[in-house]
């Protein structure tokens, strides 16, 4: 039986679409198993998505101090009827800015301490442009939620 990591985002820009490639090359690494990784752009998860997933990784841009339209209207249609649900579930985060992530970041750590979510590593907040460290940094965010969905 496999565990399913879903992974929940919204790219519009090529930046936030060069972290998801680079999360979803870590998540898929040959050496995890017994992974499936589905990945849903946040105006398409459903709540059957994140009731079903073991795990989660989201992404977004940051806009205006906060996290992008189209994450946030992803929680406001799962938040309650998850609740009690997804509690202990490991998650994931990573957020692009052009210069400032706080409000983004604030505001889903916020959700998923609501949610009784479990941070298994750290939120990859990067702003400006996006090099081979950072890419490295998301594949490995990628990894890490994947081998921990695994265990």
């Amino acid at each position: 039986m496999s565990a399913t990591l879903l992974v929940v985002h919204h790219t519009p820009s090529p930046a936030t679409r060069e972290l998801l490639e680079a999360v979803l090359a870590g998540a898929r690494d040959p050496d995890i198993e017994g992974v499936d990784v589905e990945v849903k752009p946040a105006l398409a998860a459903t709540l059957s998505d994140m009731l079903a997933a073991d795990g989660y990784l989201f992404g977004t841009t940051a806009n205006f101090g906060y996290m992008s339209g189209a994450l946030k209207h992803f929680f406001d249609t799962v938040y309650y009827p998850s609740l009690d649900h997804v509690a202990g579930r490991p998650y994931g985060f990573w957020v692009h800015g052009n210069n400032d992530t706080v409000g983004a970041v604030n505001a889903v750590e916020k959700l998923a301490t609501g949610l009784a979510l479990v941070k298994a590593a750290d939120v990859l907040e990067v702003t400006g442009g996006v090099d081979a460290a950072v890419r490295q940094q998301a594949y490995e965010l990628g990894g890490t939620l994947a081998a921990t969905v695994m265990d």
